[in-house]
């Protein structure tokens, strides 16, 4: 007993395993999981537990050396302390890859886990749930083995325990369950986890809070009629109160949910927007700072992309202003990309948003972006998608026109292609445009006769007089000069 317990308490210090590993600890842990002595076995298997925990190599180590199915079996005839502590051997095993969690599932770990579900002790319940958690959130198969034992009803009981560590892992546990499939989150929502989830909202205690967003998240996002659910259970206006949670985490979490509400129809959209939650979000954003960013963000571009009234409502609601400030704070490119590819879905869609991009000065943010070397390859390209969907829109031409200096050949293309459409209705954009060097500027671009941009080039051209398009034409000035080098004055 004094060996075993100098081992856990060794064992419990990560610095320690290393050397309990070369010394051959799991020879020796091997007679005392064996033992005769209750307690011994429970303070053996503790020290499985924690060597373990500490790498896969030694997860595989504890399976490969056969621990498990005499822990599993055992869990049927020991107390609640040793039911506790195999639960930990078993997550500790399963955390580290499909593979092993596969291991632990091959071995009865499931059917045993659940059982301790039913357990009337919490800790055993909420050790349980922890390691059915990491089975199930390696892919769609191990949840589904979780689903098959019939964790799924008790999962959701012991949302409804007094205990707040086990309403955050069953919440938790039944996230990672749903995040899978479709199927898999039907489970769930059939035996009643999106009303139990939603009445906690309200709880105080914030890691409950973020685990609740997290599930009802994973339920809505895989379809219209999920999402719906998620809706009429009434997660709406408490979830809109979350978005001023102390905790930024609860905040990014609600976000997300509303991320994956509105994704799926413009009617889901009006929904959250009618109950305030994109006025939240956009409010969320001018206070949050980098990842916790990112589901508001993209929230804006989902509620945009649905429509035409429904991207006014984002620019009326000042969501442009918000994503502008988001792409010069944040250094992050996978957060730049979110934010450009969300100004692109509100700036697609008429002139009118178009030209409220462009009024707040985001297109040569764009076009900086895309033209950058630092820049990831997805966020050049989701700039330059941007930038030509809102550029084939856009008809205010004073923001276009410090584009024509900066832009590369297949962005200035679609600069030209508007200047070419709307230049010949307008008389004073065409004056503007002589006087800012914008027609100097068109006659020094170098375009393949024939091509698309010398076709836009002739047609600006031919909104000018030819005498005026000769003198902004490069080396019309040496003309000018030779011609008076041969001028004779007239003598009187």
């Amino acid at each position: 007993m004094q060996f075993v317990r100098t081992v856990t308490d060794m064992a419990s210090r990560p610095q320690n395993i290393d050397v309990l590993q070369k010394a051959g600890v799991l020879a020796l842990l091997r007679p005392l999981m064996l033992d005769v002595v209750p307690n011994i076995q429970q303070a053996a298997a503790q020290v499985l537990g924690h060597l373990a925990d500490h790498s896969d190599a030694l997860a595989e180590e504890v399976v490969r050396e056969d621990f498990l199915p005499h822990l599993i079996q055992s869990m049927a005839s020991h107390n609640r302390f040793y039911k506790k502590t195999a639960a930990f051997v078993l997550r500790a095993v399963a955390k580290h890859s499909p593979e092993l969690a596969k291991a632990v599932v091959t071995c009865g770990g499931v059917d045993a886990l659940v059982v301790c579900l039913e357990e009337i002790d919490p800790w055993v319940k909420e050790a349980a749930a922890w390691a059915l958690d990491c089975i199930a959130r390696h892919d769609a198969s191990l949840s589904q083995s979780v689903v098959d034992a019939g964790a799924v009803p008790l999962l959701v009981q012991c949302l409804l325990e007094p205990e707040i560590p086990i309403k955050r892992v069953a919440a938790s546990t039944l996230s990672d369950i749903c995040k899978h499939t479709p199927e898999l989150a039907q489970t769930a929502v059939d035996n009643g986890a999106i009303t139990c989830l939603i009445k906690m909202i309200r709880n105080p205690d914030a890691k409950l809070k973020r685990q609740i967003f997290a599930a009802l998240s994973q339920i809505g996002k895989h379809s219209v009629s999920l999402a719906e659910l998620v809706i009429w259970e009434g997660v709406f206006p408490a979830g809109v109160a979350c978005l001023r949670d102390p905790d930024d985490h609860v905040k990014k979490n609600a976000s997300t949910l509303m991320r994956e509400l509105v994704k799926h129809t413009p009617q889901l959209s009006q929904v959250i927007v009618d109950c305030g939650g994109l006025a939240a979000v956009i409010d969320f954003l001018g206070h949050g700072r980098g990842h916790l960013r990112l589901p508001g963000i993209m929230m804006l571009g989902y509620v945009a992309a649905h429509g035409e009234q429904l991207a006014m409502t984002v620019i009326y609601s000042k969501g442009l202003l918000q994503l502008s400030k988001c792409l010069s704070e944040e250094p992050e490119h996978h957060i730049k990309a979110a934010t450009v590819w969300s100004i692109g879905q509100i700036g697609l869609h008429t002139p009118e948003h178009a030209n409220a991009v462009a009024t707040a000065d985001l297109l040569p943010k764009l076009l900086e972006l895309s033209m950058d070397a630092g820049s990831s390859e997805d966020l050049q390209a989701k700039c330059k998608k941007a930038l030509k969907s809102i550029l084939q829109k856009c008809t205010n031409l004073s923001c276009l026109e410090p584009l024509l200096f900066d832009s590369s050949n297949n962005i200035l293309l679609h600069v030209l292609g508007q200047f070419s459409k709307l230049l010949p209705h307008e008389s004073k954009a065409r004056r503007r445009f002589v006087t800012s060097g914008g027609l100097k500027k068109v006659q020094e671009i170098q375009a393949e006769p024939g091509s698309v941009m010398q076709e836009h080039i002739d047609a600006i051209n031919d909104c000018f007089p030819e005498e005026i398009v000769r003198y902004y034409s490069p080396g019309y000035s040496e003309v000018l000069l030779e011609r008076l080098d041969k001028y004779q004055p007239v003598k009187y």
